[in-house]
């Protein structure tokens, strides 16, 4: 799935939230949006789901235009957002029940995959935060749209459930490389789970950098205290100071 977002603006009455922002993503590529809050990262998300709509510019899926077309991606959110009423594989076989018969056993071998297996009989009350996170992810990979957006995943996990997380979130996704348009505020998470890197201003959001990140894959644990990782952290915090 490749994403192309061609000069899009975006106000919401006499505010200015996007101001002629392009970038893509390429097919089997993590892309992060890295900005200072509220700078329009999560709208970006809802325009490119189809929940809003462009004041100007265009948004394309594989060459379509899609503007305001629903149902063609998938979706992580800041919270896991399960259906506590739902077992944890209710939970995770939810995107397909909307689109297309669920896969009851694809579904079951992913929560053995992650560490899950006896948990999908369980509800979301009695899961750990990091569990939680996992089961959203498993949702979202499942669901049968190829672009996964995920909006700050991780911010309302502990340092160390964070770090797991992450390294998680690289292995799964090496192993099948679905395209993916990510949103942190952390730049060290940003270099460490990246292709690519755009840097947005503040309101109204304008795309002031984009970084290819060099590092290969798969990513190693000590990569953060290289000096070269410490170098582009420093660009990366040189740039958004200015946004502050």
């Amino acid at each position: 799935m490749k994403v192309s977002i061609d000069g899009v603006y975006k106000s919401f009455g006499h505010t200015e939230v996007l101001k002629d922002v392009s970038l893509s993503v390429n097919e089997g590529e993590f892309v992060t949006l890295l900005g200072p809050s509220g700078s329009g990262k999560s709208t970006l998300f809802h325009l490119i789901g189809g929940l809003m709509t462009p004041d100007k510019g265009s948004i394309f899926l594989n060459g379509e235009q899609v503007n305001g077309k629903r149902g063609l991606i998938s979706y992580m959110p800041q919270q896991p957002s399960l259906l506590p009423w739902r077992t944890v594989l209710d939970n995770v076989l939810l995107g397909q029940e909307l689109s297309q018969k669920p896969e009851i056993e694809k579904g079951k071998d992913w929560l053995r995959k992650v560490g899950l297996g006896d948990y999908e009989n369980s509800y979301p009350s009695e899961l750990s935060g990091g569990m939680k996170q996992r089961v959203a992810f498993i949702r979202a990979l499942l669901s049968p749209q190829n672009l996964m957006c995920l909006d700050e995943p991780f911010s309302a996990l502990d340092e160390l459930t964070r770090l797991e997380m992450q390294r998680w979130l690289l292995s799964i996704w090496e192993e099948h490389r679905r395209s993916i348009l990510f949103v942190t505020h952390s730049i060290e998470e940003a270099l460490l789970l990246s292709d690519r890197i755009y840097i947005l201003s503040q309101r109204p959001a304008a795309v002031i950098e984009e970084i290819n990140v060099p590092f290969s894959r798969p990513r190693k644990e000590a990569l953060p205290f290289t000096d070269q990782f410490v170098a582009y952290k420093r660009h990366i915090y040189d740039v958004l100071k200015h946004e502050v």
